[in-house]
């Protein structure tokens, strides 16, 4: 069904391909790239969007970032924000090489610390960090998004652990589980889980 599905869903773009080729041989847990089809959606969500100002927490190789910034109108940017220095040689590299470039301000540096001092309202942003603070996380980007605007939030079914009583103890596996939770009481925001690959969920702040 996956393969059918890529079949027809809008091609990954050579780049793209390479660059998600280049993460899994060079980098530790390299599936944690978008990959084709989470991408393209990405990609879609932003011309759907329309957003000038896109905050992403978590570039990892900055697979997703490029393609948030591919869907991107003139004068739009991604700001991302990537907590770990060991990254930044690769990452940057794929980030400035692309065709995007000019639309993505790629920093080292803890997002919740660092995006709030930027002074800028943001219209879309991609939480895909430490899933242990994810709760954390999201009361920081929450305060920074304009009302009317979006969040998503990555991994947030977590293979299927949050539902599985074997990753009771997991640390990180409960922090997907106690953002669910809170995002479900957070009467400020509506919000969708969508199934797709390790979950994806979608979240609107309220006007």
């Amino acid at each position: 069904m996956e393969s059918y599905i890529l079949q027809h869903s809008s091609p990954e773009p050579t780049y793209l391909h390479q660059l998600y080729r280049a993460t899994n041989l060079h980098l530790l847990n390299g599936r944690m790239a978008s990959g084709h089809l989470q991408g393209r959606l990405l990609k879609m969500l932003v011309q759907m969007i329309r957003p000038r100002n896109i905050l992403e927490v978590g570039t990892f190789s900055g697979y997703s970032a490029i393609c948030m910034a591919e869907g991107l109108e003139e004068g739009g940017k991604v700001y991302t924000f990537e907590i770990d220095d060991e990254l930044e040689d690769f990452t940057r590299q794929w980030i400035e090489q692309s065709e995007v470039a000019n639309r993505i301000v790629f920093t080292i540096g803890d997002a919740n610390t660092l995006a709030p001092q930027l002074g800028i309202t943001f219209d879309l942003a991609f939480i895909d960090g430490d899933k242990r603070t994810y709760v954390e996380t999201y009361e920081t980007v929450l305060q920074l998004i304009r009302p009317g605007g979006f969040i998503l939030a990555d991994n947030t079914l977590w293979d299927g652990h949050v539902t599985d009583p074997a990753y009771d103890h997991d640390r990180q596996t409960q922090g997907i589980r106690r953002f669910n939770d809170h995002l479900v009481a957070d009467n400020r925001v509506e919000q969708v889980i969508l199934p797709l690959r390790d979950g994806l969920t979608l979240i609107r702040k309220r006007t």
